[in-house]
């Protein structure tokens, strides 16, 4: 190592436009989704080149040639990181890909080429194909701050997009991303835009669909405010970060896979949104759209079947809402060559008993099992969804697809088909255990569960540990429509530790999630569409 990475109070030498150079440190923060650098105050190159808080700088490697884009965080504790070390957090110094100790350069980053049309879409002017592609692959491309990103999200909400920007978005993400291509069709796949605690359908229809011999390659996200994703519940049961290859492998063989799409970059600018839209609770209906599509394009699906839940604590909440969001999605979908099949179901409850991984799994497992004590809600709701991909099949005729799925769940043959993928993947040792600490949650009076609020069961789900704490969640022991006595359980919360059973019974105790009246006033179930 050059010596001048060893004496502190050696100057820096450079020439002409040569960069200043540092010593990389990984420090071990996760900034989610952002590149953030640590610079000392003291150190010499920040009072040279003038950087400030937040500025945003190039860091390059000499020795390799790759470059990232980071935001500047400036650090006043030496134990830290030293004078003459740029501090790189976990997120910077994955994609910088290099040793810890190894020589970096670091210098003002340029303004992202699309900077002046992201300020005008945030003064809410209409942006053509080419503006909003040029802003994707500057998000792509870490070239924007969080900031930045929260204005372009909350311009984007408070200016809706009309259709042909929900495409151009749509496109624009395709693009910058990896594209799959299985070199068959119907490449088929189920997706649900979220809000429903429990609805734990997908583990059940991919195996149903690959027991048919469909292909159906599911990749599926981790929560991020949720208690549980698809991906969380299913590495209860098998290895769900999977190389690309490996996954490949897995479909070719088995039709089918259940696995973490982090992985394969399918739409890296997406995902730098996500981590924009969650904090900000926004889900604007435009970047929902083009969120949900451009992903299942790059995985190469060419068939989807697509489910809005409605109800007065779903993520949709009035029929009008999910016509015009089943509309648009349909425009999309048209225009990028996908064929779609949009279900608005009954969102009015969780699906399912357990909230959380391994109460969700239990679940799944129970249909599979075809246990008499499963969840009957959450069996119907996944053979009405497999039938729908079933008759993506031109052999299965329109109607008869939830019966032929019926057929493949009742036999066995769905059972075999996820003990197969499970195998591949890489089968857990054990099922996580429920956490150890339980506190019930009793009927206030006597009378009907006439409604159950969703968003407080998954905030007191998540309150409790989940999805991090695998084993914890809520279990529900009543659901919409039965009668229930004076004391009688509602529902068990289970945490792992006392701190975490308290937050979550305290929550419980200011709002229960469960209205207990008359029968009448029971919320009008949605059918499907």
């Amino acid at each position: 190592m050059p010596s001048e990475y060893l004496e502190p109070s050696a100057p820096i030498a450079r020439q002409g436009n040569e960069r200043a150079t540092l010593i990389a440190r990984r420090v071990g923060i996760d900034t989610y989704r952002e590149n953030v650098a640590y610079l000392r105050r003291d150190c010499p190159v920040y009072r040279a080149e003038g950087f400030q808080a937040l500025s945003k700088v190039e860091v390059s490697t000499p020795d390799h040639g790759r470059s990232i884009l980071a935001v500047v965080n400036v650090v006043d504790d030496a134990r830290l990181i030293g004078e003459r070390e740029l501090g790189l957090s976990e997120e910077a110094f994955a994609d910088l890909g290099i040793e810890d100790g190894a020589p970096v350069a670091i210098a003002h980053a340029e303004v992202p080429p699309s900077m002046q049309t992201l300020k005008r879409k945030i003064g809410g002017e209409r942006l053509t194909r080419d503006e909003l592609g040029a802003i994707v692959r500057d998000i792509a491309r870490h070239r924007y701050s969080k900031i930045e990103l929260a204005a372009f999200v909350v311009a984007t909400n408070q200016f809706e997009l009309d259709r042909d920007e929900v495409l151009y978005l749509t496109e624009a993400m395709v693009e910058v991303g990896r594209k799959l291509d299985w070199d068959e069709k119907p490449v088929v796949d189920k997706h649900c835009i979220g809000g429903l605690p429990g609805n734990r359908t997908s583990m059940l229809v991919v195996p149903i669909v690959a027991a048919h011999g469909m292909l159906i390659p599911k990749t599926s996200s981790r929560a991020i405010t949720s208690p549980a994703g698809t991906a969380d519940t299913m590495e209860c049961l098998a290895r769900v970060d999977l190389p690309f290859e490996r996954m490949r492998e897995i479909v070719r063989a088995h039709r089918g896979c259940l696995a973490w799409g982090g992985r394969a970059a399918l739409s890296p600018a997406d995902d730098v949104l996500i981590s924009v839209e969650r904090p900000l609770s926004i889900d604007s209906p435009g970047q929902m759209v083009a969120s949900i599509l451009s992903k299942k394009i790059a995985a190469g699906s060419t068939h989807l079947v697509l489910d809005i839940p409605l109800g007065p604590t779903a993520k949709v909440r009035h029929m009008d809402d999910a016509q015009r969001l089943k509309k648009l999605f349909e425009y999309v979908a048209r225009h990028v060559g996908m064929m779609l099949d949009v279900v608005i179901t009954d969102g009015r409850q969780p699906v399912g008993r357990g909230i959380g991984p391994a109460l969700e799994a239990r679940d799944v497992l129970q249909v599979l099992n075809n246990d008499p004590n499963a969840p009957m809600d959450l069996r119907n709701k996944a053979l009405r969804l497999a039938g729908r991909v079933l008759e993506f099949d031109r052999d299965v005729r329109g109607g008869d697809g939830f019966a032929v799925a019926r057929d493949i769940l009742d036999s066995g043959r769905a059972l075999a088909k996820m003990n197969a993928i499970v195998d591949a993947q890489g089968r857990a040792a054990e099922l996580p255990p429920l956490a150890r600490l339980t506190h019930t949650v009793r009927a206030p009076t006597e009378g009907h569960v006439t409604a159950i609020d969703c968003e407080t069961m998954a905030r007191i789900a998540r309150l409790a540990g989940a999805p991090k704490v695998k084993g914890a969640g809520v279990d529900l022991l009543k659901k919409l429509g039965d009668r229930v006595q004076r004391g009688e359980p509602l529902y068990r919360i289970y945490a792992d530790t006392a701190a975490e059973l308290t937050f979550a019974c305290d929550a419980a105790a200011r709002a229960g999630g469960f209205t207990i009246g008359e029968p009448a006033p029971i919320a009008h179930g949605y059918v499907e569409f």
